[in-house]
């Protein structure tokens, strides 16, 4: 579990005028972070400055809005290019330069079937293959709900070849897929199963996944996005049960052999063995947390509903 000390250098860093950072990135040289909020923009932390305006949609935190403004849920840079890979839960898989500016669109459907919750991702650095999910063929984001109440297992695992263009099912069938990460040797998969409550886990053999894989954990609480840091190790977020948990029954909750009152962020190995907690303690700094990203030993933190985003530092 995270230390007293550690939790003590916990800080903010607040966005003015939207909510959501859902997804944190940094960039080839390390500049960051960059988010995708509420309003559809991408914004990069530069000290009170914020990049890029789109009046239209500026400020929006209206979720009917969303369709025409964009949701981003998923940010990664190709480490190889320094390109900008973005999951929008409405457009599609996008993509922008170094640079910025506006995004390409690079896919918007599958074999057919048009996305309707573009979800998280994650990028093969040495074939560029970009792995994604798609959370429901049915729902969208601003309904998300439907599809919990549901018990939908619509959602699908993709890959998208930036060489032939194509995007390819993996895996269908998902109660739904959240995020998703690739090992640091890209011998296997993890993808998290949102109405499962589990992560699973699929080995790749030639970008190729080997069906039907098997189960990388089981969980208390609903994963939400996965982030590998550079020694291979997943921080899996857990945006989901908190007010159950800490109102009704006040139970502490075990995950092998940990014991804590309000798990909302799991480190684990490449084993799946549980390496480190990060425990919100009931309070609302930590709410909804939806990525833990860690990046230069301290650890970000993301949220679908927060106008902020929180770090902890070493």
């Amino acid at each position: 579990m995270l230390s007293e000390d550690e939790l003590k250098s916990y800080s903010q860093l607040d966005l003015p005028g939207v909510i959501g950072p859902e997804s944190i990135a940094f960039d080839c040289n390390g500049k960051g972070p960059y988010v995708g909020v509420s309003d559809g923009r991408i914004l990069k932390w530069q000290g009170q400055t914020r990049v890029g305006e789109r009046k239209a949609c500026d400020g929006s935190t209206d979720p009917d809005k969303e369709p025409i403004c964009g949701r981003p849920l998923g940010l990664k840079f190709n480490p190889t290019t320094c390109d900008l890979y973005i999951a929008d839960a409405y457009y599609g898989l996008l993509v922008v330069g170094p640079k910025g500016g506006v995004p390409t669109l690079l896919a918007a459907s599958a074999e057919g079937v048009p996305f309707r919750f573009t979800n998280a991702l994650d990028i093969d650095p040495k074939t560029g293959v970009v792995y994604f999910t798609d959370s429901s063929i049915y729902f969208q984001r601003r309904v998300y709900i439907l599809a919990i109440m549901s018990s939908d297992k619509s959602g699908r695992l993709l890959k998208y070849d930036p060489n032939s263009k194509k995007v390819t099912v993996l895996f269908e069938g998902l109660a739904f897929p959240n995020g998703v990460a690739l090992s640091k040797d890209n011998s296997f998969i993890i993808v998290a199963e949102s109405g499962r409550m589990k992560i699973l886990k699929f080995k790749l053999v030639n970008t190729e996944i080997q069906a039907p894989g098997e189960v990388f954990s089981q969980l208390g609480r609903v994963p939400d996005n996965i982030k590998r840091n550079k020694n291979g190790e997943f921080w899996v977020a857990l945006n989901s049960g908190r007010g159950k948990i800490q109102s009704l029954d006040n139970k502490q909750e075990t995950y092998g052999g940990w014991f804590m009152n309000d798990p909302v962020g799991i480190k684990f190995s490449e084993d799946g063995n549980i390496l480190k907690v990060l425990d919100g303690n009931g309070g609302k700094i930590l709410e909804s947390v939806s990525e833990v990203e860690e990046h230069n030993g301290g650890l970000w933190i993301g949220s679908a509903v927060q106008p902020y985003v929180g770090c902890v530092k070493n």
